[in-house]
Protein backbone atom coordinates (compact mmCIF):
# COMPACT_ATOMS: atom_id res chain seq x y z
CA UNK A 1 0.00 0.00 0.00
CA UNK A 2 1.52 3.31 -0.63
CA UNK A 3 4.72 1.95 -2.51
CA UNK A 4 4.82 5.21 -4.96
CA UNK A 5 4.48 7.40 -2.41
CA UNK A 6 6.75 6.08 -0.11
CA UNK A 7 9.49 5.83 -2.73
CA UNK A 8 9.26 9.42 -3.47
CA UNK A 9 9.37 10.20 0.22
CA UNK A 10 12.91 8.50 0.57
CA UNK A 11 14.19 9.61 -2.20
CA UNK A 12 13.70 13.18 -1.09
CA UNK A 13 14.96 12.21 2.07
CA UNK A 14 18.09 10.93 0.16
CA UNK A 15 18.54 13.86 -1.79
CA UNK A 16 18.18 16.52 0.91
CA UNK A 17 20.78 14.94 2.66
CA UNK A 18 23.18 14.86 -0.20
CA UNK A 19 22.75 18.69 -0.43
CA UNK A 20 23.30 19.85 2.58
CA UNK A 21 26.20 17.55 3.12
CA UNK A 22 27.53 18.02 -0.31
CA UNK A 23 27.76 22.10 1.42
CA UNK A 24 28.85 21.08 4.85
CA UNK A 25 30.99 18.30 4.29
CA UNK A 26 34.63 18.79 5.76
CA UNK A 27 37.22 16.13 6.63
CA UNK A 28 36.82 14.86 9.98
CA UNK A 29 40.76 14.74 10.78
CA UNK A 30 40.88 18.20 9.09
CA UNK A 31 38.27 19.82 11.70
CA UNK A 32 40.13 18.19 14.42
CA UNK A 33 43.49 19.20 13.94
CA UNK A 34 41.96 23.22 13.49
CA UNK A 35 39.90 22.75 16.53
CA UNK A 36 42.79 21.74 18.43
CA UNK A 37 45.35 24.66 16.95
CA UNK A 38 42.78 26.96 17.66
CA UNK A 39 42.33 25.93 21.07
CA UNK A 40 45.75 25.80 21.90
CA UNK A 41 45.80 29.26 20.51
CA UNK A 42 43.43 30.25 23.17
CA UNK A 43 45.46 28.92 25.82
CA UNK A 44 48.53 30.94 24.59
CA UNK A 45 46.38 33.61 24.40
CA UNK A 46 44.89 33.66 28.28
CA UNK A 47 48.52 32.93 29.00
CA UNK A 48 49.82 36.58 26.84
CA UNK A 49 46.81 38.25 28.67
CA UNK A 50 47.70 37.01 32.07
CA UNK A 51 51.74 38.28 31.94
CA UNK A 52 50.76 41.33 29.81
CA UNK A 53 48.27 42.47 33.43
CA UNK A 54 51.56 41.44 35.59
CA UNK A 55 53.52 43.71 33.49
CA UNK A 56 50.92 46.93 33.26
CA UNK A 57 50.79 46.47 37.08
CA UNK A 58 54.61 46.61 37.47
CA UNK A 59 53.85 50.27 35.42
CA UNK A 60 54.92 48.89 32.08
CA UNK A 61 53.06 48.63 28.39
CA UNK A 62 53.89 46.50 25.29
CA UNK A 63 55.27 48.12 22.30
CA UNK A 64 52.64 48.44 19.75
CA UNK A 65 55.52 45.90 17.17
CA UNK A 66 55.67 43.76 19.78
CA UNK A 67 51.76 43.39 20.52
CA UNK A 68 51.44 43.00 17.05
CA UNK A 69 54.44 40.13 16.96
CA UNK A 70 51.98 38.90 19.89
CA UNK A 71 48.57 39.20 17.11
CA UNK A 72 50.05 37.71 14.26
CA UNK A 73 49.77 34.39 15.07
CA UNK A 74 46.19 34.37 15.36
CA UNK A 75 45.49 35.45 12.18
CA UNK A 76 47.73 32.93 11.10
CA UNK A 77 45.41 30.44 12.93
CA UNK A 78 42.49 32.01 11.48
CA UNK A 79 43.49 31.92 8.15
CA UNK A 80 44.38 28.25 8.07
CA UNK A 81 41.09 27.25 9.77
CA UNK A 82 39.35 29.67 7.10
CA UNK A 83 41.34 27.24 4.22
CA UNK A 84 39.38 24.21 5.77
CA UNK A 85 36.25 26.02 5.98
CA UNK A 86 36.24 29.34 4.00
CA UNK A 87 32.58 30.35 5.69
CA UNK A 88 34.25 30.76 9.52
CA UNK A 89 36.54 33.36 7.92
CA UNK A 90 32.99 35.59 8.52
CA UNK A 91 32.73 35.28 12.10
CA UNK A 92 36.39 37.34 12.26
CA UNK A 93 35.17 39.66 9.64
CA UNK A 94 32.58 40.84 11.95
CA UNK A 95 34.76 41.73 14.75
CA UNK A 96 37.29 43.49 12.63
CA UNK A 97 33.82 45.67 11.64
CA UNK A 98 33.43 46.19 15.24
CA UNK A 99 36.51 47.48 16.39
CA UNK A 100 39.53 48.80 15.03
CA UNK A 101 41.65 46.98 18.17
CA UNK A 102 43.63 43.84 17.55
CA UNK A 103 41.98 40.42 17.49
CA UNK A 104 43.58 39.09 20.38
CA UNK A 105 42.22 42.01 22.37
CA UNK A 106 38.47 40.99 21.18
CA UNK A 107 37.07 38.87 23.45
CA UNK A 108 35.56 35.17 22.11
CA UNK A 109 37.13 35.94 18.24
CA UNK A 110 38.56 32.27 18.85
CA UNK A 111 35.68 30.50 20.13
CA UNK A 112 33.60 32.30 16.94
CA UNK A 113 36.05 30.54 14.68
CA UNK A 114 35.60 27.27 16.50
CA UNK A 115 31.87 27.04 16.45
CA UNK A 116 31.78 27.99 12.90
CA UNK A 117 34.32 25.19 11.88
CA UNK A 118 31.84 22.91 13.86
CA UNK A 119 28.73 24.04 12.90
CA UNK A 120 27.51 24.91 9.42
CA UNK A 121 24.09 27.31 8.48
CA UNK A 122 22.44 25.96 6.05
CA UNK A 123 20.69 28.42 2.93
CA UNK A 124 17.86 28.47 1.12
CA UNK A 125 20.22 27.59 -2.31
CA UNK A 126 21.32 24.51 -0.29
CA UNK A 127 18.03 23.15 -0.58
CA UNK A 128 16.07 24.73 -2.93
CA UNK A 129 16.35 22.93 -6.17
CA UNK A 130 15.74 19.81 -3.98
CA UNK A 131 12.62 20.28 -2.02
CA UNK A 132 11.22 21.39 -5.41
CA UNK A 133 11.95 18.00 -7.06
CA UNK A 134 10.44 16.77 -3.60
CA UNK A 135 7.55 18.97 -4.10
CA UNK A 136 6.71 17.78 -7.99
CA UNK A 137 7.05 13.77 -6.88
CA UNK A 138 4.50 14.45 -4.44
CA UNK A 139 2.17 15.79 -6.89
CA UNK A 140 3.15 12.82 -9.08
CA UNK A 141 2.15 10.90 -5.97
CA UNK A 142 -1.57 12.43 -6.40
CA UNK A 143 -0.94 14.50 -3.65
CA UNK A 144 -2.86 17.93 -3.81
CA UNK A 145 -0.31 20.72 -4.67
CA UNK A 146 -1.25 22.81 -1.50
CA UNK A 147 -0.73 19.55 0.44
CA UNK A 148 2.79 19.04 -1.33
CA UNK A 149 3.56 22.93 -0.50
CA UNK A 150 3.32 22.60 3.18
CA UNK A 151 5.21 19.30 3.52
CA UNK A 152 7.78 20.86 1.44
CA UNK A 153 7.23 24.40 3.66
CA UNK A 154 7.63 22.84 7.13
CA UNK A 155 11.10 21.43 5.92
CA UNK A 156 12.13 24.15 4.75
CA UNK A 157 11.54 26.24 7.71
CA UNK A 158 13.37 23.21 9.63
CA UNK A 159 16.18 23.27 7.67
CA UNK A 160 17.26 27.19 6.12
CA UNK A 161 18.72 29.34 8.52
CA UNK A 162 19.53 26.53 11.03
CA UNK A 163 22.93 26.07 12.69
CA UNK A 164 23.52 22.32 12.59
CA UNK A 165 26.60 20.47 13.67
CA UNK A 166 28.87 19.08 10.92
CA UNK A 167 27.86 15.26 12.77
CA UNK A 168 24.57 16.30 12.87
CA UNK A 169 22.54 13.19 11.11
CA UNK A 170 20.31 16.06 8.42
CA UNK A 171 18.46 13.18 7.95
CA UNK A 172 16.81 12.93 11.07
CA UNK A 173 16.03 16.43 10.55
CA UNK A 174 14.07 15.86 7.54
CA UNK A 175 12.34 12.65 8.48
CA UNK A 176 11.07 14.46 12.03
CA UNK A 177 9.82 17.50 10.09
CA UNK A 178 8.19 14.83 7.53
CA UNK A 179 6.37 13.42 10.13
CA UNK A 180 5.15 16.20 12.01
CA UNK A 181 3.69 18.04 8.35
CA UNK A 182 2.21 15.05 7.29
CA UNK A 183 0.26 13.95 10.58
CA UNK A 184 -1.20 17.30 10.93
CA UNK A 185 -2.49 17.08 7.25
CA UNK A 186 -3.75 13.49 7.75
CA UNK A 187 -5.20 14.79 11.18
CA UNK A 188 -7.14 17.51 10.08
CA UNK A 189 -9.78 16.43 12.20
CA UNK A 190 -11.02 13.39 14.43
CA UNK A 191 -14.47 11.60 14.46
CA UNK A 192 -15.18 8.20 16.27
CA UNK A 193 -18.31 7.07 14.13
CA UNK A 194 -19.38 3.86 16.82
CA UNK A 195 -18.97 6.93 19.51
CA UNK A 196 -21.06 9.18 17.23
CA UNK A 197 -23.89 7.03 16.39
CA UNK A 198 -24.74 6.08 20.22
CA UNK A 199 -26.13 10.87 20.45
CA UNK A 200 -29.32 9.54 19.06
CA UNK A 201 -31.84 7.31 17.74
CA UNK A 202 -32.42 6.55 15.04
CA UNK A 203 -29.06 8.03 14.04
CA UNK A 204 -29.18 8.60 10.31
CA UNK A 205 -25.99 8.40 7.99
CA UNK A 206 -26.29 9.29 3.93
CA UNK A 207 -23.74 7.79 1.83
CA UNK A 208 -22.48 9.83 -0.78
CA UNK A 209 -20.23 9.22 -4.38
CA UNK A 210 -19.23 8.92 -7.66
CA UNK A 211 -20.12 6.25 -9.84
CA UNK A 212 -18.19 2.93 -9.03
CA UNK A 213 -16.84 4.29 -5.61
CA UNK A 214 -17.79 1.23 -3.82
CA UNK A 215 -20.77 2.98 -2.09
CA UNK A 216 -22.93 0.17 -1.38
CA UNK A 217 -20.04 -2.30 -0.51
CA UNK A 218 -19.14 -0.09 2.00
CA UNK A 219 -22.50 0.53 3.41
CA UNK A 220 -22.97 -3.18 3.76
CA UNK A 221 -19.17 -3.31 5.72
CA UNK A 222 -20.13 -0.26 7.78
CA UNK A 223 -23.67 -2.60 8.74
CA UNK A 224 -21.39 -5.31 9.46
CA UNK A 225 -18.93 -3.66 11.94
CA UNK A 226 -21.80 -1.59 13.52
CA UNK A 227 -23.69 -5.10 13.94
CA UNK A 228 -20.72 -6.47 15.75
CA UNK A 229 -20.40 -3.22 18.08
CA UNK A 230 -24.25 -4.28 19.11
CA UNK A 231 -25.95 -1.56 17.03
CA UNK A 232 -29.63 -2.34 15.32
CA UNK A 233 -29.15 -1.18 11.54
CA UNK A 234 -31.30 -0.66 8.68
CA UNK A 235 -30.35 -0.11 4.91
CA UNK A 236 -32.22 2.64 2.86
CA UNK A 237 -32.31 1.41 -0.81
CA UNK A 238 -31.85 4.88 -2.04
CA UNK A 239 -29.80 4.41 -5.17
CA UNK A 240 -33.24 4.19 -7.80
CA UNK A 241 -30.98 5.06 -10.87
CA UNK A 242 -28.38 2.48 -11.26
CA UNK A 243 -29.66 -1.03 -12.58
CA UNK A 244 -29.23 -3.86 -10.14
CA UNK A 245 -28.12 -1.49 -7.27
CA UNK A 246 -31.35 -2.47 -5.05
CA UNK A 247 -30.94 -6.01 -5.71
CA UNK A 248 -27.25 -5.79 -4.58
CA UNK A 249 -28.12 -4.13 -1.41
CA UNK A 250 -30.75 -6.30 -0.49
CA UNK A 251 -28.08 -9.86 -1.43
CA UNK A 252 -25.83 -7.75 1.54
CA UNK A 253 -28.88 -7.17 3.65
CA UNK A 254 -29.80 -10.79 3.77
CA UNK A 255 -26.35 -12.05 4.14
CA UNK A 256 -26.05 -9.75 7.23
CA UNK A 257 -29.09 -9.64 8.76
CA UNK A 258 -29.56 -6.52 8.49
CA UNK A 259 -33.24 -5.33 7.04
CA UNK A 260 -33.77 -3.42 3.58
CA UNK A 261 -36.45 -0.35 3.26
CA UNK A 262 -37.12 0.08 -0.53
CA UNK A 263 -39.18 1.19 -3.21
CA UNK A 264 -39.42 0.73 -6.99
CA UNK A 265 -37.05 2.10 -9.32
CA UNK A 266 -37.33 5.66 -10.80
CA UNK A 267 -38.53 6.43 -6.68
CA UNK A 268 -37.82 9.63 -5.20
CA UNK A 269 -34.90 8.33 -3.01
CA UNK A 270 -35.14 11.13 -0.54
CA UNK A 271 -38.69 9.40 0.07
CA UNK A 272 -36.99 6.09 0.45
CA UNK A 273 -34.57 7.61 2.66
CA UNK A 274 -37.90 8.96 5.02
CA UNK A 275 -39.72 5.36 4.76
CA UNK A 276 -36.24 4.03 6.35
CA UNK A 277 -36.25 6.51 9.49
CA UNK A 278 -39.99 6.20 10.07
CA UNK A 279 -39.08 2.48 10.31
CA UNK A 280 -36.21 2.56 12.52
CA UNK A 281 -38.14 5.14 14.57
CA UNK A 282 -41.52 2.66 14.89
CA UNK A 283 -38.87 -0.48 15.60
CA UNK A 284 -36.48 1.02 18.03
CA UNK A 285 -33.31 0.70 15.75
CA UNK A 286 -30.37 2.64 16.03
CA UNK A 287 -29.25 3.12 12.76
CA UNK A 288 -30.08 4.09 9.79
CA UNK A 289 -27.62 3.35 6.68
CA UNK A 290 -28.87 5.32 3.19
CA UNK A 291 -27.67 4.23 -0.41
CA UNK A 292 -27.53 6.78 -3.34
CA UNK A 293 -27.12 6.64 -6.76
CA UNK A 294 -23.58 7.58 -8.08
CA UNK A 295 -23.10 11.08 -9.26
CA UNK A 296 -20.93 13.08 -12.00
CA UNK A 297 -19.38 16.78 -12.82
CA UNK A 298 -21.69 16.25 -15.77
CA UNK A 299 -25.21 15.47 -13.83
CA UNK A 300 -26.66 18.26 -12.63
CA UNK A 301 -30.30 16.77 -11.87
CA UNK A 302 -28.52 13.81 -9.83
CA UNK A 303 -26.91 16.63 -8.11
CA UNK A 304 -29.96 18.84 -7.52
CA UNK A 305 -31.49 15.78 -6.27
CA UNK A 306 -29.07 15.31 -3.73
CA UNK A 307 -29.61 18.16 -2.46
CA UNK A 308 -33.45 17.06 -1.81
CA UNK A 309 -32.40 14.09 -0.12
CA UNK A 310 -30.12 16.17 2.65
CA UNK A 311 -33.13 18.54 2.82
CA UNK A 312 -35.84 16.21 3.45
CA UNK A 313 -33.70 13.82 5.80
CA UNK A 314 -31.84 15.79 7.49
CA UNK A 315 -29.22 13.45 7.99
CA UNK A 316 -26.49 13.68 11.00
CA UNK A 317 -24.01 12.31 9.06
CA UNK A 318 -22.74 12.81 5.49
CA UNK A 319 -20.53 10.10 4.17
CA UNK A 320 -18.36 10.71 0.57
CA UNK A 321 -17.48 7.37 -0.31
CA UNK A 322 -14.17 7.89 -2.42
CA UNK A 323 -11.97 5.13 -4.97
CA UNK A 324 -8.13 5.61 -4.48
CA UNK A 325 -8.13 4.85 -7.95
CA UNK A 326 -9.89 7.73 -8.85
CA UNK A 327 -6.37 9.95 -8.04
CA UNK A 328 -6.15 13.41 -8.72
CA UNK A 329 -9.82 13.61 -9.41
CA UNK A 330 -10.50 12.80 -5.95
CA UNK A 331 -9.85 16.57 -4.37
CA UNK A 332 -12.42 17.52 -7.17
CA UNK A 333 -14.96 15.46 -6.24
CA UNK A 334 -13.88 16.07 -2.57
CA UNK A 335 -14.33 20.23 -3.44
CA UNK A 336 -17.76 19.20 -5.60
CA UNK A 337 -19.69 17.31 -3.01
CA UNK A 338 -18.42 19.54 0.45
CA UNK A 339 -19.35 22.53 -1.78
CA UNK A 340 -22.91 21.15 -2.66
CA UNK A 341 -24.30 19.01 0.38
CA UNK A 342 -21.37 19.29 3.07
CA UNK A 343 -19.41 16.47 4.14
CA UNK A 344 -18.73 15.16 7.33
CA UNK A 345 -16.34 12.58 6.82
CA UNK A 346 -14.41 10.74 4.19
CA UNK A 347 -14.16 7.05 3.98
CA UNK A 348 -11.07 5.65 1.05
CA UNK A 349 -11.96 2.43 -0.55
CA UNK A 350 -9.75 0.28 -2.90
CA UNK A 351 -6.56 1.91 -0.32
CA UNK A 352 -4.82 -2.26 -0.86
CA UNK A 353 -4.19 -1.99 -4.41
CA UNK A 354 -3.17 2.38 -4.58
CA UNK A 355 0.15 2.72 -4.75
CA UNK A 356 0.71 6.16 -5.05
CA UNK A 357 -0.95 7.03 -1.64
CA UNK A 358 -1.40 10.60 -2.43
CA UNK A 359 -5.06 10.94 -2.41
CA UNK A 360 -5.31 9.04 1.39
CA UNK A 361 -2.57 12.05 2.11
CA UNK A 362 -4.16 14.78 0.73
CA UNK A 363 -8.51 14.07 0.50
CA UNK A 364 -8.74 14.76 3.97
CA UNK A 365 -6.88 18.28 3.77
CA UNK A 366 -8.64 19.29 0.50
CA UNK A 367 -11.96 19.74 2.68
CA UNK A 368 -10.50 19.27 5.81
CA UNK A 369 -12.81 16.65 7.19
CA UNK A 370 -11.88 13.49 8.84
CA UNK A 371 -10.56 10.27 7.10
CA UNK A 372 -12.65 7.88 8.75
CA UNK A 373 -12.24 3.93 7.22
CA UNK A 374 -9.70 2.45 4.42
CA UNK A 375 -11.19 -0.52 2.32
CA UNK A 376 -8.22 -3.08 1.97
CA UNK A 377 -10.00 -6.05 1.13
CA UNK A 378 -12.98 -7.79 -0.59
CA UNK A 379 -14.63 -9.06 2.79
CA UNK A 380 -16.90 -7.33 4.84
CA UNK A 381 -14.69 -6.61 7.57
CA UNK A 382 -12.28 -5.42 5.73
CA UNK A 383 -12.70 -1.59 6.33
CA UNK A 384 -9.62 -0.39 8.26
CA UNK A 385 -10.05 2.41 10.81
CA UNK A 386 -7.57 5.47 9.60
CA UNK A 387 -4.92 5.95 11.90
CA UNK A 388 -2.90 8.54 10.52
CA UNK A 389 0.31 7.96 12.40
CA UNK A 390 0.72 4.40 11.73
CA UNK A 391 0.37 5.42 8.41
CA UNK A 392 2.66 8.02 8.44
CA UNK A 393 5.05 5.49 10.04
CA UNK A 394 4.64 3.34 7.22
CA UNK A 395 5.48 5.97 4.96
CA UNK A 396 8.34 6.98 6.60
CA UNK A 397 9.88 3.61 7.96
Amino acid sequence: MFGFLKKKLSEGIDKLKSAVKTKQDVPAESVQEAVRTIEEADKAKQEIAYKEKLIEEAGYKLKPEIKEAIEEPYEQVIAEAAEIAPEIAEPAEEVRAETSEPLIEKEGILAKVKKALIEKKISEDDVKEVLWELQMGLVESDVALEAAEKITGDIKTALVGQSVKRTTDIEKIVRDSMRKSITEIMSVDSLDLMEKAKSKKPFVIIFLGFNGSGKTTTIARIGYMMKQKGFNCVFAAADTWRAAAIEQIEEHGQRLGIPVIKQKYGADPAAVIFDAVKHATAKGMDVVLADTAGRSHANLNLMDEMKKIIRVNKPDLKILVLDALTGNDIYEQCRLFNGTVGVDGLILTKADVYDKGGAALSAAWTIKKPLLFLGIGQEYGDLQPFDAEKIVESLLD
